[in-house]
């Protein structure tokens, strides 16, 4: 299925329902119309990460269902899957096989081997210290293998994820296959996560290494055409960065917008806003929330240094139950450019701010990708967080179907779910079509969509300040709040 303009939720397999077949279920009976797509955060089996940690991209863990379910999802909503390109598990069959045969694995170039990549004598200090890191140590792993050898393999982010060696032929044969593999299953999207580490190169930053990281997006553009499938690559980082892929007309994630949204609606000022909403690409997904933190580096410049400072403290309070702590080592916090919550909570709880919040994120450019814990607008979890001492589960909270059907009651979901239905179905949010943006005060933002043929135009008229906004369309109310 080719992606449609419409919402797209994001969401775990086991999070709304215990697995792929109540998900489905839970859709059909609360959300028809709200999302036309759906982003499955990774379904398949893995040993960490909350499934960022595939050992293998050919089946879908037996604890969410199979391929016939993901199918049927298919039929219905367009669908995004995530692919790891910069890594996989150490517990797949292609790492054990590695481990166990070393030099004669037929598998040893799929992975970055330290002393084969630094001249010898390296890394020093400056090696290490230059390298764009996740982690306060070299992003390395001491491999022990079974004939008693020992050497260090690239390792970015956690333990489980052995990165692979993007440049080596058997390497792009894995990845294509995978590409193949995902679109016979119905993939419309293939969110290409963590893809700025992919490249290494020595005497850089490893991260996001020109020119060769355009050459392997431009690599697996074209297979990915070949099924109709769009590519989504992943990065948190500068927004510079989203706009040059957006110039190589890539579909971007806006993930400044939801920091700004936030100043806003703390500050009550409108300007900061309306000069990225004049400046976004049409061709994006835009989020307030996803599976991670609010991302706090995504909106550097944007936001002045000290409006970003100002937008972070204010968050914790404001925010419902959100605590420095819970963003820090403490709580397992990988990236400390992240602040841990729930949307809903980084607003206080309080309904207005958040449909608000909400409008905005429909009226800006692009696809609006509504994460499902927001689509409930759900508080944070502290239960699980202190359950499980991870501080990203503060959003994750696990909906059972009973749970699900009293939440969509609540009048803030009402309200959300009707401004999803009025986003997937007025021609004035048209990609091709244009946007206006206004301040007539300080408080007051005006954004209007119109369609392409110029025929439809909805506008939002909002005052940040009191949080009090009116939608119409063709000058017809559609919602006042």
């Amino acid at each position: 299925m080719q992606i449609k303009n419409e919402a797209m939720l994001i969401t775990y397999a086991d999070s709304l329902g215990k697995n792929l077949g109540e998900l489905k279920q839970i859709l059909d009976t609360h959300f028809k119309g709200t999302v036309g797509g759906v982003h499955l955060l990774p379904f398949f089996p893995s040993t960490g990460d909350r499934g960022f940690a595939p050992s293998d991209y050919t089946v879908v863990d037996s604890a969410f269902g199979d391929w016939a379910d993901v199918e049927s999802l298919g039929e219905e909503y367009y669908l995004m899957f995530d692919f790891m390109i910069n890594h996989i598990s150490r517990e797949s069959v292609f790492f054990q096989d590695f481990k166990k045969n070393h030099e004669a694995s037929p598998y040893k170039e799929m992975f970055i081997r330290i002393h084969n990549f630094f001249p010898e004598g390296r890394p020093n200090k400056e090696d290490i210290d230059l390298i764009y890191k996740r982690k306060d140590k070299a992003p390395f792993q001491l491999v022990e293998f079974h004939d008693g050898s020992k050497e260090e393999v690239w390792n970015t982010f956690g333990e489980e994820q052995i990165d692979l060696d993007v440049t080596k032929e058997i390497v792009k044969e894995f990845i294509f296959n995978t590409l193949k593999d995902m679109s016979f299953h119905g993939c419309s999207v293939v969110r290409l996560d963590a893809f700025a580490y992919a490249i290494k190169k020595l005497d850089t930053t490893d991260f996001f290494v020109e020119p060769e990281i355009w050459e392997l997006l431009d690599e697996v553009r074209q297979e990915a055409a070949k099924y109709n499938m769009e590519l989504l690559p992943e990065i948190h980082e500068h927004y510079s960065i989203q706009m040059k892929i957006a110039k190589n007309n890539y579909f971007v994630y806006d993930f400044a917008l939801p920091m700004l949204t936030l100043f806003s609606l703390y500050s009550g000022k409108s300007v900061r806003l309306a000069n990225w909403l004049k400046m976004s690409p049409m061709k994006q997904f835009t989020t307030l929330d996803t599976h991670d933190g609010i991302g706090v580096v995504d909106a550097r410049d944007l936001l002045t240094d000290e409006e970003l400072h100002y937008t972070s403290e204010e968050l914790y309070k404001v925010g419902a139950n959100v605590k420095k702590v819970y963003s820090s080592a403490n709580y397992n916090n990988l990236d400390i450019y992240q602040i841990n919550s729930t949307y809903y909570s980084a607003l206080g709880n309080d309904d207005s701010s958040y449909l608000l919040a909400r409008a905005i994120q429909i009226f800006a450019p692009g696809i609006p990708q509504i994460y499902y814990v927001g689509l409930l607008a759900g508080e944070n979890d502290i239960e699980l967080l202190e359950a499980t001492k991870e501080g990203r589960n503060i959003n994750r909270h696990y909906y059972t179907r009973a749970e699900v059907d009293e939440e969509v009651k609540r009048p803030v979901v009402q309200n959300l779910l009707a401004l999803l239905i009025f986003r997937n179905t007025s021609p004035a949010f048209d990609l091709e079509g244009k946007i206006d943006v206004t301040t007539p005060t300080e408080s007051e933002i005006i954004i209007s969509r119109t369609s392409q043929d110029g025929k439809v135009t909805a506008a939002l008229t909002a005052n940040l300040a009191t949080k009090e906004f009116l939608i119409v369309e063709n000058e017809k109310r559609v919602m006042k709040h």
